[in-house]
């Protein structure tokens, strides 16, 4: 079973803060460990809402907003990284897939890089990854969207990959089969979906190849510690089929 592990955006991060060289330590080896053993599938970090840009589809027609902003809709239905050269490329490419939505919103975030980080120096004119971040409606909750929808979407993505824009993508499952963990000062909450929405921004993920829920909750104890202690985390399950490769 795959699993998507989300952890929300904190203030450190929101500030434009780099980690601590520290936690950014301590985290590569602990999912090096997963690595090692063909368990961590892939990840990535996302930046301030400084960063991003949130699209609102209504009827086909976009409304754009650039951050900084707070979480209003954050619970998502499919995440889509892509490497391209300008962030109005990234957003071209959003506005394309939200117009086949019709109705819905997407989240254009930024990557976090190597040097984003503080690992390396920057190279010369890098080519820029963004997470397009699709939101749950009720169609993607109830596993409901049409097959013109699908087709369309499809086609739109077999375009992305020729143009050698999509990286990859990951479906989730609806969120009746998540779970949320909510940690305060290491000691856990855990919350059963569905959930009507989230409104904190997403801070970065994990794609884990793990056996049960129980142990991708298990997992999160130790990845919640090094972050902190006190957070949530999302955990949903990858759909059968869209797992990243």
């Amino acid at each position: 079973m795959r699993f998507m592990i989300m952890h929300k955006n904190d203030s450190n991060t929101e500030a434009g803060l780099p980690p601590p060289m520290d936690l950014v330590h301590r985290m590569g080896a602990f999912i090096g460990e997963y690595a090692k053993s063909g368990r961590f599938i892939d990840g990535a970090g996302l930046g301030a809402s400084k960063t991003r840009t949130r699209l609102v589809f209504r009827e086909g027609r976009a409304a754009v907003k650039h951050g900084p902003y707070a979480g209003e809709h954050e619970l998502p239905a499919a995440t889509l990284l892509i490497k391209v050269t300008t962030r109005d490329e990234a957003i071209g490419w959003a506005e394309r897939y939200g117009k086949i939505l019709g109705d819905g919103e997407i989240e254009v975030g930024k990557v976090n890089e190597p040097w984003d980080i503080g690992l390396m120096p920057a190279p010369e004119n890098p080519p820029l990854q963004f997470l397009l971040i699709e939101k749950a409606d009720a169609a993607t909750e109830a596993g409901t969207r049409s097959s013109k929808q699908k087709a369309d979407l499809t086609r739109l993505k077999t375009e992305m990959s020729k143009a050698g824009v999509l990286v990859r993508e990951i479906a989730l499952q609806p969120s009746a089969k998540a779970k949320r963990l909510a940690f305060t000062n290491n000691d856990l909450r855990v919350i059963d979906g569905p959930f009507a929405e989230s409104k904190e921004l997403i801070g970065g993920f994990a794609v884990m190849e793990l056996s049960t829920i129980e142990e991708a909750i298990e997992l999160c104890r130790g990845y919640a510690a090094i972050l902190g202690g006190t957070l949530e985390i999302d955990v949903r399950l990858v759909e059968p089929g869209d797992e990243a490769t």
